[in-house]
């Protein structure tokens, strides 16, 4: 791995989510993955040691840390389980519309919860005719008084089941399309908040992904989170400060496979010697090591680039989600080809790598939505001189 000159701090943390994954995470991975039940004292053990506090600035009783200290901890915990992962890294999704446009009052109430721990976040955007194009939502949100009513259905939401807090996009008025769009907090055990299916996935099965339905939801009309008409924008800003962390989860699935890997063929023995001494099998670990580094550098320079500051970053999140994304899934291909017919049994743990790393390229934006976001930013600067 190459030197990326981290602090000290960020190193340590490093170093602290390495050995939380080696010791805690990656033995219990196969377990979870076959029962396909949420990782509760793991992700006891994770508040414990503070992880949930890493991206809440300190005044809320955070670490004060940005998206590159999400992207380190998250990386190292995805090489360990993909599934597993998520509870930290849908959390930190669930939590940015928070962080983005909650008030100082909302934040004082809620961020030092969700830096303790003691509640988990999800994000609520997805619908059933609502994926790709997110601006054809149909959850709606009807002021009432003080209240808003909130009715529809969202789905495929991680951490969906198991949260304490539901940052929601609906509309409060249909006729704008995406300009009608309004983002809301909503908390666990409010009347009309219910838990639909449970999806059955082909890979992250340690992470709780459901249905969450509204039906006559009410909510205080202070739980509103910017102003009517800003959820668009909120979700946008929202998507793009998160998508390092899916393709940091993508870097370390495809990481993980590529040690499984390493390790298997230079113990594997055919024609009376390791297979790692055959050229062919030394040539797909050295595109398999060259693909992980290239995605995890453009990881790390998205997320320092986010937390300098930066206007506009867009592009530079759907370029590293692009590429981490594609790279895991060739990674974990190449890396169940490596262990043969081995690779293919669920003895092994390369096959789930493998399953794990397809969502990468699906959630929070196909790369084929994505690859038209950076279309469109590479057009418009050429047409501006840029």
């Amino acid at each position: 791995m190459m030197d990326y000159y981290l602090t000290e701090m960020q190193a340590t943390l490093q170093q602290l989510a390495r050995e939380f994954a080696a010791g805690t995470i990656a033995p219990a991975a196969a377990e979870y993955d076959r029962s396909a039940e949420f990782p509760w004292p793991i992700v006891r053990e994770m508040a414990r040691m503070d992880f949930f506090r890493l991206w809440i600035p300190e005044e809320y009783e955070g670490m004060g840390g940005g998206i590159t200290e999400m992207a380190l901890v998250t990386e190292e915990f995805s090489r360990a389980c993909g599934g597993i992962a998520l509870a930290l890294a849908g959390t930190a999704l669930g939590t940015f519309p928070l962080l983005i446009a909650g008030t100082d009052e909302q934040k004082r109430r809620h961020l030092p919860v969700l830096a303790a721990g003691e509640g988990l976040a999800a994000f609520c955007l997805t619908e059933p005719e609502a994926g790709s194009d997110a601006g054809a939502i149909q959850t709606t949100a009807r002021l009432e008084g003080d209240r808003y009513i909130l009715n529809g259905t969202k789905h495929f939401i991680t951490n969906g089941g198991v949260s304490r807090y539901y940052t929601v996009i609906a509309t409060t008025d249909p006729s704008r399309g995406a300009r009608g769009a309004t983002a809301f907090l909503v908390e666990e055990g409010t009347p009309g908040l219910i838990f639909g299916k449970k999806e059955e996935k082909m890979g992250i099965r340690a992470s709780a992904t459901c249905e969450v339905v509204f039906q006559d939801c009410a909510i205080p009309r202070q739980n509103l989170l910017g102003k009517e008409g800003m959820g668009f924008i909120i979700a946008m800003k929202t998507l793009d400060r998160s998508r390092p962390g899916v393709a940091a989860q993508a870097v370390g699935i495809a990481q993980g496979a590529l040690d499984h890997a390493v390790r298997y063929a230079r113990t594997r023995q055919q024609f009376g010697q390791p297979i790692s001494a055959f050229q062919g099998v030394q040539f797909m670990l050295a595109d398999m090591a060259t693909q992980v580094e290239a995605a995890r550098a453009l990881v790390y320079a998205t997320a320092r680039m986010i937390d300098a500051g930066a206007k506009d970053y867009g592009r530079e999140s759907a370029m590293c989600k692009v590429l981490a994304a594609d790279t895991a899934m060739r990674v974990t291909t190449d890396a169940v080809q490596i262990f043969g017919g081995y690779g293919y049994m669920k003895d092994y743990p390369v096959e789930k790598y493998m399953r794990d790393a397809k969502i990468t390229q699906i959630y929070e934006g196909t790369n084929q939505i994505q690859r038209g976001v950076i279309a469109r930013h590479v057009i418009k600067e050429s047409a501006s001189g840029l």
